[in-house]
């Protein structure tokens, strides 16, 4: 059944509401440090603090999140001055000696542990650029652009980066493309860079050509460098959370592009494939993995139900529709928005549960680690908010409503 416009309105209520009123107040203002600058995301079901290490994808997010509010929410100081606080610290502490930033750094700003992957840089990019957008900062446009060029060459040029496996069975994951992809959305969306729309490109088609696999009806987290299924454990395992994740990156850049009927119609299979081979018929909720051939899965966790692909699921579900109008996409968003709401938040402490049994019950109260913390839950939240005012004329008519990823 299709959505009435009553019902939009209800919704466009409801995710505002959560998001201004519910998620937000339960991480701002206590996880600010004002010590030594920067977020304290690692919090228990209460708020109160489990661990005062900092996850530095956290602070290229969080920045994000809070410099994105302030350019189309409301501009809050308090907004741009918490954004502002985590760019600082990521550029004081958390940059190595080669150019390449840490994971893991203690309170005070020293470094724990690097990873492999260049995530972290892909976050300050985004964060950067909201933020320049937001304080009108060269400084921080240009070390956007500066970011976004050392990913594209950690990204296309062979050896810059230690590989995790040898090169016995070589493999690449549909993780880079994907999010190299937003990256790009995000910066030409907010300060522009005439790299973006060609690399937009070249990553949707990779995804297209190696990781959608329209006979298996899937897509793949993993393919190998000819985009061939690898039958083993590893190649065999889906992820359709982040595989949902990546359908809306394309619903949305066809959104961009007027309504894009071929990009619309790739990411709606892409949707439906892992609509598909997620949803948990039995308990409800997006299982966390599944196998191309339904053989088991090596992870002891593939059945739990983790807090972030039912946030990538509620966007990708609610996008589809407003692009679509078809309503499979309604029924589906019902669903999985009436399932997150239900067992995921929690209505005596505010924001979400991060992990649950199959069977809905929560497996433990932790509400931030280094892992979750404010992005998922406020972004789907954000941008629906977003998506929903463009439908239903709820946006003031001082406020533009533009479509950030």
């Amino acid at each position: 059944m299709n959505y009435n416009p009553a019902e939009l309105e209800n919704l466009h209520a409801f995710y505002k509401n959560q998001l201004l009123g519910n998620t937000l107040p339960f991480w701002f203002p206590r996880s600010f440090d004002a010590e030594h600058g920067g977020y304290l995301f690692m919090r228990d079901r209460d708020g109160a603090l489990l661990d005062d290490d900092k996850s530095v994808w956290f602070h290229g997010r969080a920045a994000w999140l809070l410099a994105t509010l302030y350019n189309t929410v409301e501009p809050r100081q308090e907004w741009l001055e918490g954004a502002k606080s985590g760019i600082d610290f990521m550029n004081k502490y958390c940059f190595d000696t080669d150019g390449r930033m840490f994971f893991h750094m203690t309170r005070a700003g020293e470094p724990i542990r690097k990873r492999r992957y260049f995530f972290s840089e892909t976050f300050a990019v985004i964060a950067n650029a909201a933020y320049a957008k937001a304080s009108g900062s060269a400084e921080a446009a240009d070390r956007a652009r500066e970011l976004f060029g050392k990913c594209i060459e950690y990204a296309t040029v062979p050896g810059l980066l230690e590989p995790k496996f040898t090169g016995t069975r070589p493999a690449k994951g549909i993780g880079v493309p994907m999010i190299l992809m937003n990256t790009a959305q995000q910066l030409r969306e907010t300060i522009g860079d005439p790299r973006c729309d060609a690399l937009i490109d070249r990553f949707m088609a990779e995804i297209e050509r190696d990781f959608v696999k329209h006979d298996n009806r899937c897509v793949m987290e993993q393919v190998a460098p000819d985009g061939s299924i690898i039958d083993h454990i590893d190649g065999r395992t889906l992820n359709p959370g982040h595989a949902i994740e990546g359908a809306w990156f394309i619903l949305h850049e066809a959104k961009h592009r007027n309504n894009d009927p071929r990009l619309i119609a790739l990411g709606c299979k892409m949707l439906d494939y892992m609509w598909e081979r997620g949803w948990d018929t039995e308990y409800g909720g997006m299982l966390y993995f599944t196998d191309v051939y339904d053989r088991p899965v090596q992870e002891y966790w593939q059945d739990m139900k983790f807090w972030w692909p039912h946030n990538e699921t509620i966007i990708a579900t609610l996008l589809a529709y407003t692009l679509t109008g078809d309503a499979k996409y309604a029924e589906w968003h019902r669903l999985v928005h009436d399932y997150a709401y239900s067992h995921f938040h929690d209505k005596e402490q505010g924001e979400w549960f991060g992990y649950l049994h199959r069977d809905g019950s929560v497996a433990q109260g932790a509400k931030g680690n280094l892992f979750k913390g404010p992005f998922h839950l406020p972004r789907q939240e954000w941008y629906c908010t977003q998506l929903l005012a463009s439908l239903t004329g709820k946006e003031r008519a001082e406020e533009v409503i533009d479509l950030k990823i």
